[in-house]
C-alpha cells in the first residue's frame, strides 16, 4: 500500500482565478498574472516546506525539477516531529547530485513544534513559496498565515475537513487573489497534458453528450490504524497525528483524501459540479484496528442535466483492483485515466465496449509527468 500511496497523490490548479471550488477536495489556483513581488534579493526562489512526511518529501523533489526555469532552493523545514523532519532531510540530501545547490536548509532553519510553521515562513521574504503538506486539519490555518505574509503557496489536497476550515480557506484565497499571490493545489491531474487533449476532444463533441461516468479506486487496505502500544513516547494527539489518515478530525477520512482525484477529473471532463449526492459505506471485513474509516464506499453523484457519476472506493486485500475513470457519451466513450494518475493513457472509443474495441484516438506515449508540470506552472 505504501508504494501505491507515494505515487497516487498530489496537486492542481483550475484555469480560472480564485481559491476553492465547491467541496473540500477540489482546488484552484489564484490568478495567472506575472507576480508583482519578486523573491529574495539573491533572485532565488526559496521554498519553506511545512509537514515533512513522505508525501511532502516527494513534492519537494517534484518542485526541484523546475530549476531549468530559474534558481529555486529549499530554504526552511518545519514539522511537529523531529524524527520525521530529520528523516526527510536525509532523504533529500541523498538526492543531491554533484554540483547542485538546491538543498540550503541550515540547522537554524529546521523547526519543530506546533508553531514551527510560523518560524519557517518567517524565514522567507515575501514572494517566495510555502509548501503545505501537513495533515489536512492544519492546512487552513497555515495557508492563512502564509498569505498574510505575502507568500505564494503550494498546498496538498484535501484542503480542509469541515465548514469552518473551508470558510477560512475561501477568505484567505480571496486575499491571495487581491494581493496577486499564486496558490497551487495538489490535484495534479489538472496539469496532465494528456487529459487536457482529452478534454478538448470531449468539448469538441467526439463522444457526444456525456450521459454517465464511473470511477474506481479499489485496492488493498488504506488508513488502517492498529492498537496503540503503551509508553510509545507520544501524547494521544501526537500518536493520532502520526496516523492521521485513520482519524476524521485530522484527515477527513480515506474517502476525502484518496478519492479526491477521481471525483475531480470526472467533474472536470463533465464541465460541471454535481448538484446531488447519495452513497453508502460499510466495514465489510473485521478490523482489529481503531481507525474510523470504512473499507468500502459507493457514491452516486447527479449533475444538473441528470447525468450520473458512480464512484467506487474499496480498500480490501485479495479483491479485484482498478484505479481508473471513464465517461460514456451519446456517440462513444472516453478513458480518462487508466491506472493510478500517471500515465493517464487517455483514449476515445466509438462505442461503450472499451475492453473489446479499438480506440479511435489515444494520447501518444510517453506523457509529460503531471507531478512536474504542476510545479512548472506554479513557478512560471
Amino acid at each position: 500500500m505504501e508504494k501505491l500511496q507515494q505515487g497516487a497523490s498530489r496537486r492542481t490548479f483550475l484555469q480560472s482565478s480564485g481559491v476553492l471550488a465547491a467541496g473540500v477536495t477540489l482546488g484552484t489556483l489564484a490568478g495567472m498574472r506575472v507576480p508583482s513581488v519578486h523573491a529574495a534579493e539573491n533572485h532565488r526562489l526559496r521554498l519553506a516546506f511545512i509537514g515533512t512526511g513522505g508525501r511532502g518529501t516527494g513534492a519537494v523533489m517534484d518542485a526541484m525539477t523546475t530549476r531549468g526555469q530559474g534558481p529555486i532552493e529549499l530554504y526552511a523545514m518545519a514539522d511537529l516531529f523531529a524524527d520525521r523532519l530529520n528523516g526527510s532531510y536525509s532523504q533529500l540530501a541523498d538526492q543531491v547530485q554533484d554540483g547542485e545547490d538546491w538543498l540550503n536548509v541550515s540547522e537554524d532553519r529546521k523547526f519543530v513544534g506546533f508553531d514551527a510553521y510560523k518560524k519557517a515562513i518567517d524565514c522567507l521574504e515575501p514572494g517566495n513559496i510555502v509548501m503545505i503538506t501537513t495533515p489536512p486539519a492544519f492546512r487552513p490555518t497555515i495557508f492563512a498565515y502564509a498569505v498574510s505574509k505575502g507568500m505564494n503557496v503550494f498546498m496538498e489536497k484535501p484542503l480542509a475537513n469541515d465548514v469552518p476550515g473551508l470558510k477560512l480557506l475561501w477568505a484567505s484565497g480571496e486575499e491571495a487573489t487581491n494581493r496577486n499571490l499564486k496558490v497551487g493545489v495538489g490535484l495534479m491531474c489538472r496539469h496532465c497534458d494528456a487529459r487536457h487533449e482529452l478534454l478538448k476532444r470531449i468539448r469538441d463533441g467526439e463522444i457526444g453528450e456525456i450521459m454517465s461516468m464511473r470511477t474506481y479506486r479499489v485496492h488493498g487496505p488504506a488508513g488502517v490504524v492498529g492498537p496503540r502500544e503503551l509508553n510509545d513516547g507520544n501524547t494521544e494527539l501526537e500518536w493520532q497525528m502520526r496516523r492521521y489518515l485513520g482519524f476524521f478530525w485530522a484527515s477527513g477520512g480515506v474517502f476525502n483524501d484518496y478519492l479526491a482525484h477521481n471525483v475531480d477529473e470526472c467533474c472536470w471532463m463533465k464541465g460541471s459540479w454535481p448538484v446531488k449526492v447519495q452513497g453508502t459505506g460499510a466495514r465489510a471485513f473485521p478490523n482489529s484496528g481503531i481507525d474510523q474509516n470504512f473499507d468500502n464506499y459507493n457514491i452516486e453523484y447527479t449533475f444538473a442535466d441528470g447525468a450520473k457519476l458512480h464512484c467506487e472506493g474499496r480498500f480490501l486485500s485479495g479483491c479485484w483492483e482498478r484505479f481508473a475513470s471513464y465517461a460514456n457519451g451519446t456517440k462513444g466513450a472516453a478513458v480518462i485515466s487508466t491506472f493510478m494518475h500517471t500515465p493517464a493513457k487517455c483514449r476515445l472509443y466509438s462505442d461503450w465496449k472499451i475492453d473489446e474495441s479499438t480506440p479511435t484516438w489515444e494520447y501518444p506515449q510517453p506523457e509529460p509527468n503531471p507531478y512536474y508540470r504542476e510545479w512548472e506552472h506554479l513557478v512560471d
